[in-house]
């Protein structure tokens, strides 16, 4: 009664005799009191949109009643979704409900067909095929019959918004009969608006990616289909790729757009359809690529009018000449990587390079957005966004992969021909005439490893960039900030390739220009260039003017903001790295504006990890550890005494630099700092919530035990002390009440006490063993679980050559839901062995299940573990047919499992070393051994830390570190395990020994476990028992 008193003089009872209540209350309300009743709420949600007598509605209130509808699908339509909310609508519901929807999808009006269109494909999504097998063929009726204009639209959406559910056993069905329907319509522009037209390519786009995933199982059924849309699709796509672009409006070429979404699709999935087929539509794609050039151009490169305006389509898709000119780029990309195209277009390469740079000039927008703010041009230089900018690189980039020769001559030309019409607008009195020289340097940048590569085999790059380059050393700065910007990066990409003089002139002309008044692009691209040249300058021309150079980034540090900042920071670490002599006094000078900088910017973590990284290079600096230890201790050993009362970020800030102090520190620094701040951070660890404080607390500890090792135990005065904190912390860390977040570096630190504490750690081993098994128990994070492990395998490493008593012990110890520990670790274990990743970590897990295999321990053999996964059902799983049958591992012996794995690190270790390094392998001492049965793989593990006269090659050395990543890496969690022993391990050696060993030493076990092998498993254990 009390809205009826309020409603507005509008408000009348209707012919109908309803009320004209507000269109909001009339939503909800039938929403929140008859959902109970799917039907009733249909009915009325239904005559309440197709009763203009009822309702007045606003934009707004239609938007309301589509949401509403589509809440009540979702939340109780199926009990088994994530937002289901009771009660669920039953089953006779649900028919009466689906036809109802149905019989509405072909309304007059636009806004109806689209909210019903919507909740058809919500329900589609989970009822379709299996519950409503009727749906299709109603759409497919509805899409053929040309005498209802509105039900071919309200299906045609319907069906747009369904087709990323088609799957693989209704699509050879669906295609045949729905396809003559969308060729009528896209064949038909006197009937049907552009709009429509779209939405038909639109899914015939997606029955082409649907076909294109079947076709490796279905290969000549999906060619067969596809074939026979081929001729009649081409025709069409060419005559609506053959209409020009002629202006910026997007609907003049969105029909254009959809067809290249379709023909990338078609080539990306069918590479091997007849190219005469598909070079009929080349031509008319050419004439688009020009013809939208020339709009582009005048629109988008020179126009100063409405840059900012965006336009959108009706799924909210952006539509602009730039999404326009990217789609461009990605279907010339594609064609270009298809090697039976690719030859088609040959001859005109340098022609789609000259108009993919001309398409990479700065347009308006861009220079108005740039010089506005200089973070946007950071952040569009670095992180690589999506621009016709950066997709035209891309072009190129496949261009000289797919060419060769040919492409790098195409690009060097297309860019020589874009330099020398720069300059000829130069001379007319173009003020736009840097934009193609910029461009042009932007293209070459954008390739410089490859032209790197050229230079050296005879191509004359050097000539051609070092002319481009200096000729804008003779134009002002202030006119042409941008083309300066651009020669000072690409300086700095070209330093190895470019002459010493240019480098240096360079060099000095960015010192200057960071410390001068010109536009912040320029100081932009000084920053990177010095970034650069620093490092590889001779370090006598750069000494004299390196307090120069620090105090002018120390000044643009002080006027930096977000990214600018980071490049600033990146600039002064190179800065100082080149300090030299002069490095002690560079610390007083520049530490304590990097640590406010730090302290300024806590919460960031990009910049405060910058900043620790600039605080790492002044510390690794001559005579600067101990000062800037002794400037930072105080106030860090404040702020973590204080840790729960510190602003957020704070205290993991802190924990984070003094790991960074700690990595690699002589023990007096490790000790000042245990002194100062160790009881604080093992508080720390024992009591907050906090994760990155409890993160960066496990790796400092870590850190604390990899600088201290034996010694820490004496430091903290009272016998005993600091080992019952350290095992404290453990138990806290592997608490299984704690989120898996927490205790992510748990491991890390854990191994620090193994590799350096074990003796004292050697009675908690069984403590935490069973700490470790309910910690993994409790995690849902697979790289948590990895990392304990790797803990437990470390430890069947330290319980050899007695691994056997180390298993026994894992049988004592209970693991719930399983009868001892062995069964719940061995189990996770066989299944996370192909996660774990890190060339250490594979080296320690693997070797470890040789171990354990070794033992033909009885108990092994009693535990199943997961085989292989069973796949159901063939081709593309909807979630209705993985409700009905879900897929299923199969169980096999742990034995076989481990033997399985062994084999696979075989094999793929075998794949990658040459003939010529295996060779080497067999010639070594240790492989002597071995082979001739002297060893076994605990002499040969143990003996592995002595050095070997044998020396293998460089292809064998490069080919295991390709495999293990056994690269350089700075990470350092590396660097705490290099001192582990079992680094020197050789894993190649090792397997082999331990599969020789189990053939020589029981052959039925060894002939039972390779009959579970695969076929490539097989023959690389073959190869070993040959030689």
């Amino acid at each position: 009664m009390e809205l009826l008193s309020q409603r507005s003089q509008s408000t009348r009872r209707s012919p109908l005799g309803y009320v004209r209540y507000p269109q909001s209350f009339i939503c909800t309300s039938f929403y929140q009191n008859h959902v109970v009743h799917a039907v009733f709420f249909c009915h009325t949600w239904l005559h309440i949109l197709d009763n203009p007598a009822v309702v007045c509605w606003s934009f707004t209130s239609w938007n309301l009643a589509a949401v509403l509808l589509k809440q009540f699908i979702k939340h109780h339509w199926e009990e088994q979704e994530e937002n289901f909310v009771p009660p669920v609508v039953s089953t006779s519901e649900k028919v009466v409900v689906r036809q109802l929807l149905l019989t509405s999808l072909d309304d007059s009006n636009g806004k109806i067909r689209t909210a019903i269109g919507m909740a058809v494909a919500a329900i589609g999504q989970n009822d379709w095929p299996e519950d409503w097998p009727e749906l299709l063929p109603f759409l497919l009726k509805l899409i053929g019959d040309q005498s209802n204009g509105d039900g071919v639209r309200g299906a045609l959406r319907c069906l747009a918004l369904l087709s990323d559910d088609l799957d693989d056993t209704c699509i050879p069905k669906l295609v045949p009969e729905l396809f003559p329907s969308l060729y009528r319509i896209i064949s038909s522009p006197q009937l049907y608006e552009n709009s429509l037209r779209g939405k038909a390519v639109g899914i015939v786009h997606s029955c082409i990616s649907m076909l294109g995933s079947m076709s490796g199982v279905y290969k000549r059924e999906t060619v067969s289909l596809m074939t026979s849309m081929l001729d009649p699709l081409m025709e069409q796509f060419s005559i609506i790729l053959n209409a020009p672009v002629l202006s910026q409006n997007p609907g003049d070429w969105s029909m254009q757009m959809e067809v290249m979404k379709c023909l990338l699709q078609l080539i990306q999935n069918f590479p091997r359809l007849p190219e005469a087929k598909i070079s009929a539509v080349l031509a008319p794609l050419w004439q688009t690529f020009v013809s939208s050039f020339k709009v582009y151009h005048l629109s988008t490169i020179q126009s100063s009018e409405d840059v900012d305006s965006v336009g959108y389509d009706s799924d909210g898709s952006e539509r602009s000449l730039e999404t326009f000119g990217i789609q461009l780029f990605e279907l010339w990309t594609t064609i270009v990587g298809n090697s039976l195209l690719a030859k088609v277009i040959a001859g005109n390469i340098k022609e789609l390079a000259y108009y993919t740079i001309s398409f990479q000039q700065i347009t308006e927008e861009q220079v108005q957005n740039w010089s506005r703010d200089a973070n946007q041009y950071v952040a569009d230089e670095d992180d690589v966004t999506y621009s016709c900018r950066v997709s035209g690189s891309l072009l190129l980039e496949e261009i000289v992969t797919a060419y060769e020769d040919y492409g790098i001559d195409s690009v060097l030309e297309a860019s020589q021909i874009c330099f020398r019409e720069s300059h000829e607008l130069k001379q007319a009195g173009s003020a736009d005439w840097w934009r193609l020289h910029e461009a042009s340097l932007f293209a070459l940048g954008s390739l410089s490893e490859h032209l790197c590569d050229a230079q050296d085999c005879g191509y004359n790059v050097r000539d051609l960039l070092e002319k481009m380059l200096i000729d804008i050393m003779g134009t002002g700065v202030q006119q042409y900030p941008f083309l300066h910007a651009r020669a000072f990066s690409v300086v700095a990409k070209f330093s190895s390739l470019i002459s010493k003089g240019i480098c240096e002139q360079y060099l000095c002309n960015a010192a200057h220009a960071i410390a001068s008044d010109v536009p912040p692009p320029v100081k932009v691209g000084a920053c990177r260039a010095l970034a650069q040249l620093l490092p590889e300058s001779n370090q006598s021309s750069v000494q004299p003017n390196i307090m120069g150079i620090l105090s002018s980034l120390v000044d643009l540090l002080r006027q930096a903001s977000e990214e600018t900042l980071h490049l600033v920071l990146e600039t002064l670490q190179s800065a100082i790295k080149s300090g030299g002599e002069q490095a002690t006094s560079i610390e007083p000078v520049i530490s304590p504006i990097i640590l406010d900088v730090w302290a300024q910017h806590i919460a960031d973590p990009f910049i405060s990890m910058d900043a620790v990284e600039v605080l790492e290079a002044i510390k690794n600096a001559p005579g600067c550890l101990q000062p800037l230890v002794s400037r930072i201790l105080p106030t860090i050993g404040s702020i973590l005494s204080k840790s729960k009362i510190q602003p957020d970020g704070l205290v993991a800030g802190s924990l984070d630099l003094l790991t960074m102090i700690l990595k690699n520190a002589p023990a007096a620094v490790v000790k000042a700092v245990f002194d100062t701040c160790f009881t604080f951070i093992i508080q720390i660890t024992l009591e907050s919530d906090d994760h990155a404080e409890m993160q960066n607390a496990t790796e400092c500890l870590a850190a604390f035990i990899s600088g201290g090792r034996q010694e820490l135990l004496v430091w903290g005065g009272e016998p005993g002390s600091t080992l019952k904190m350290l095992l404290s912390a453990a138990s806290r860390l592997l608490d299984p009440e704690l989120e898996s977040s927490v205790s992510l570096f748990v491991g890390s630190y854990i191994l620090q006490l193994i590799l350096h504490l074990p003796s004292h750690l050697s009675p908690h081993i069984p403590e935490l063993i069973a700490a470790i098994v309910r910690r993994m128990q409790s995690s849902d994070i697979a790289g948590l679980k990895s990392s304990l492990v790797v803990i437990i395998a470390r430890l069947v490493h330290l319980s050899a050559p007695n691994v056997d008593q180390f298993v026994n012990l894992l049988l004592a110890i209970p693991a719930e839901g399983y009868g001892n520990s062995l069964a719940y670790i061995m189990s996770e274990w066989s299944q996370l062995q192909g996660e774990i990743q890190g060339a250490y970590q594979i080296k320690v897990t693997t070797t470890a299940l040789a171990l354990l295999i070794c033992t033909r321990h009885p108990e092994l053999s009693r535990i199943e573990v997961n085989g292989h996964l069973v796949k159901t059902s063939a081709g593309i799983t909807t979630r209705s047919k993985a409700r009905v049958t879900p897929d299923y591992w199969t169980k096999i012996p742990l034995p076989s499992k481990i033997f399985s794995l062994l084999a696979d690190t075989l094999a793929e270790i075998q794949e990658q070393v040459s003939d010529d390094a295996d060779n080497v392998c067999e010639e070594d001492s240790d492989w002597e051994e071995v082979h001739n049965g002297d060893a076994n793989p605990h002499d040969m593990l143990y003996a592995a830390s002595v050095p070997s006269n044998a020396n293998p090659s460089a292809e064998h050395l490069n080919a295991m570190a390709k495999v293990f990543d056994e690269d350089e890496d700075d990470s350092y969690d590396d660097d705490l395990a290099k001192t582990d022993s079992l680094n020197e391990v050789k894993l190649l050696d090792f397997l082999t020994g331990t599969f020789i060993n189990l053939w020589d030493s029981d052959r039925p076990l060894f002939e039972y476990l390779l009959q579970g092998l695969t076929n490539p498993q097989r023959v690389a254990l073959e190869k070993v028992l040959q030689k």
